[in-house]
């Protein structure tokens, strides 16, 4: 049986895993954080492809996957509706469709606490090294360990993350803290508010123990801000003046920087936005980067997820993305074998990637600090617009 060691155990590592698994490969998955990471994360978009990839491991996607909304709904300053539109969609959490991936995979194939420091291959056979002196062995090794990938490191070391020139404050809303005009304006809603180059949009998911009963759902926003480099330093910094170069933990961020966070989104948003970010407990903010990878395969070593293509979060298809790529690498290397496969792997989801980057950096333009070429002039003008907004936002791309 060929042994494929998966380096990385959140969502893209473990759609790999679990379809590998079903085609007969030994899988073993090892994840560099020892505590469980079922509660990181928020919401997540679903679309026909991540679905199916759930199906084939054989994960129902009824009704407890997700919470359904119908329609999408865009408030202004005061917060009426201004623009109404029929959307139908599924949209869940993170922890939600982790457990749900991690509890089809094996327990004994799932090994935390393993930090990589080192990857060698020898006679079609590929060594991965961990921090603590043990090692394994396999015929495939799958880079699924993201955006900071340690595997592309090794690699590609000349593939990083570009900063894109805005970030995303996000946070978590339980339902019952909320007032009740913003549960009946929002809850059911694919919900958005556009301030000048600025843009927050949110929607239902399910409450603690994956509940979707009315009253005991959460709200899942994210607020998207233009900030240049000086700016995102200003708010990476700490209370005590140290600077958080690859992301300020959410409890790091100085009370500064929130006070103000609350003070502009009563300035800005609907009051209904408004109103999650003042009673959220902890909002926190992500930098977000374009990353665009060459090649994904390196003799038996080949990058999956984010850890090879990062798309900025506009059209909702980061992980849809990563179970694409899981399901186009198992059905390759089943049709062909594994280095062609891996050749054929390559080439379709660069293909893939490279123009989800592209659409994703398209919807985003209008929300970064600096428009530095006339393409991003005229996608900016384009998706400043409340029509083109509600359209496109987390919905798969139709590509030619």
């Amino acid at each position: 049986m060929k042994r494929v060691l998966i380096i990385g155990g959140s969502l893209g590592g473990l759609f790999a895993a679990n379809l590998l698994h079903r085609a007969g490969w030994d899988v073993r998955v090892f994840e560099r954080v020892s505590d469980e990471l079922s509660e990181r994360g928020a919401g997540i978009v679903t679309h026909a492809e991540l679905f199916a990839a759930l199906e084939r491991i054989g994960i129902s996607t009824d009704s407890d996957i997700g919470v359904k909304v119908s329609a999408r709904v865009t408030l202004d300053k005061e917060g009426n509706a201004v623009g109404n539109r029929a959307h139908p969609q599924i949209l869940t959490a993170w922890g939600r469709l982790y457990s749900l991936l991690k509890s089809a995979l094996p327990a004994d194939r799932y090994t935390s606490g393993k930090h990589l420091t080192a990857i060698d291959q020898h006679d079609a056979k590929v060594t991965a090294r961990f921090s603590d002196g043990t090692s394994a062995e396999g015929d495939l090794l799958v880079g699924a360990d993201g955006i900071r990938s340690t595997v592309r490191a090794q690699f590609a070391a000349e593939v990083k993350p570009q900063y894109a020139g805005y970030v995303a404050w996000r946070g978590l809303v339980e339902e019952s803290e909320l007032s009740l005009r913003t549960q009946e304006t929002l809850f059911g809603h694919f919900g958005f508010c556009l301030p000048p180059r600025e843009q927050m949009l949110g929607y239902p998911v399910a409450g603690a123990h994956n509940s979707f009963e009315p009253g005991k759902r959460r709200y899942n926003f994210v607020w998207y801000r233009p900030a240049d480099e000086t700016e995102l330093r200003r708010l990476s910094t700490d209370d005590t003046g140290k600077v958080h170069g690859n992301g300020i933990p959410p409890p790091l961020i100085s009370k500064a920087i929130m006070k103000e966070i609350r003070e502009v989104a009563d300035s800005v948003l609907a009051p209904q936005f408004a109103e999650m970010v003042a009673v959220t407990p902890q909002p926190f903010f992500q930098p977000i980067f374009d990353l665009e990878s060459t090649n994904l395969v390196f003799n038996r070593v080949v990058l999956l997820g984010d850890s090879a293509f990062v798309a900025r979060p506009h059209c909702g298809m980061g992980v849809t993305k990563a179970a694409g790529d899981a399901v186009a690498l198992t059905d390759l290397m089943s049709e062909f074998g594994i280095d062609e496969g891996l050749k054929r792997y390559s080439e379709a989801r660069i293909f893939f990637g490279s123009r989800i980057v592209t659409h994703a950096r398209h919807l985003g333009a209008y929300m970064q600090a600096q428009l530095q070429t006339a393409q991003e002039r005229e996608m900016a003008e384009r998706y400043r617009t409340l029509d083109a907004v509600m359209e496109e936002t987390a919905v798969a791309p139709a590509f030619d």
